[in-house]
């Protein structure tokens, strides 16, 4: 988190909103610890990481619902065979990720 900190900063001092999303929970393989977060604007920026790349345009478009709507939400990554298609992790094993409006 210390590492997007100044970005976020940057961004609400420029005047844009910013969701972030942090791991909470990892179970089995996974390429980012708990704690691992990520940063959204209203505008499309982003910066840092939640998995790696195996799941960060789906929790970028998540945040930007979390910047509509205000709402935070808890998300589930992970992969099963009927999930094989979908976003997922290759790696097998399953993270979750909070993601949250910055307070203004």
């Amino acid at each position: 988190m210390k590492d997007i900190l100044p970005q976020i900063e940057t961004w609400r001092s420029a005047g844009h909103r910013v969701a972030v999303a942090t791991v909470v929970k990892v179970e089995g393989s996974a390429p980012r610890p708990v704690g691992a977060s990520m940063a959204v604007t209203d505008s499309g920026e982003l910066t840092g990481s939640v998995s790696g790349g195996c799941v960060e345009t789906n929790v970028f478009e998540e945040a930007q619902e979390v910047l509509r709507t205000g709402e935070p939400r808890l998300l589930r990554y992970g992969i099963t065979d009927e999930m094989a298609w979908d976003v997922g992790l290759a790696c097998g094993g399953t993270i979750e990720v909070f993601v949250e409006p910055v307070a203004e």
